[in-house]
């Protein structure tokens, strides 16, 4: 990924948060002289991401700090495998390693499970999307995990597109007078999405003319009806606790998307040590 100046600050937030005054045990028990070299382990299969992010980490505390990585962003590794070597002044690495492993185990378990929802799909046309659902402040390096892991992303934020959904369809007097309005005051270039829960709702959706339909905690059942209502009139989105269990049954149903907020809101890091040779 390419490190930005909102990347670099937000690492540098990450490492004052982790620092405090100082890295008093590090600075207490190491000399300031010494080097030492170290390795990222994968103590599980998954597929690796956040290296850049890694090596901006030490490169704030200590340009001096070398990252070798052997994989790049993307690669798959089975457990044991060696990610990448450190070598450098021991106080810099200690004194980073927390915050290293935390955004590449982070983004790392993202990726990884990403992929393994898209290869659940493999021989279908069903494109897995992440959502908003993001930690707050880490939305852009979450979103870029998930392209990592082989998923697609959704609105990067509420200027990326509208999406209409129940309360703005409250708020706005009903499906019809919210795309109306959407038609009339935003942009033309942007696509129109509905929120629907019922196949009324999805009827209402598709007179109005949207774009893109979800089809929001519908049973497969009622979901495989919305899309033969919709026939190919409007692109569809499958969205509400989605999990890999479901994958295959959303995509019999003929769905085009699925969205999936676990990829992001409650995802296992990948399990990644550091050590030192």
């Amino acid at each position: 990924m390419i490190v930005t100046s909102n990347t670099r600050n937000l690492i540098a937030r990450a490492l004052e948060e982790d620092l405090g005054t100082g890295d008093i045990t590090t600075s207490s028990v190491v000399p300031a002289n010494t080097v030492v070299s170290g390795k990222f382990i994968a103590k599980q299969q998954g597929v690796v991401c956040g290296l850049d992010l890694v090596r901006e980490v030490f490169r704030q505390l200590d340009p001096e700090v070398e990252l070798r990585p052997f994989i790049a962003d993307g690669d798959q590794v089975e457990k044991g495998t060696t990610i990448a070597t450190l070598s450098g002044r021991a106080q810099a690495i200690l004194s980073g390693e927390r915050v290293a492993l935390n955004f590449l185990q982070h983004l790392s378990g993202i990726s990884t499970y990403t992929a393994t929802l898209v290869s659940s799909l493999k021989g279908t046309t069903l494109k897995i999307l992440d959502t908003r659902k993001t930690t707050p402040g880490l939305r852009v390096l979450e979103k870029y995990a998930v392209k990592t892991g082989g998923g697609n992303n959704h609105r990067m934020n509420l200027s990326d597109g509208i999406m209409i959904k129940d309360n703005h369809i409250k708020a706005a007097g009903g499906i019809r007078m919210a795309v109306q309005a959407a038609r009339k005051n935003a942009p033309p270039t942007l696509k129109i999405e509905v929120e629907t829960e019922t196949l009324q709702q999805v009827e209402e959706a598709l007179i109005a003319g949207a774009d893109i339909i979800m089809l929001d905690n519908m049973d497969f059942d009622t979901m495989k009806k919305a899309v033969e209502l919709v026939n190919g009139n409007a692109l569809t989105e499958a969205s509400g606790n989605m999990d890999q269990k479901d994958l295959a049954m959303v995509a019999a149903t003929g769905v085009d998307m699925v969205s999936v907020g676990a990829l992001t809101h409650s995802v296992k890091a990948m399990d990644i040590s550091l050590k030192f040779e």
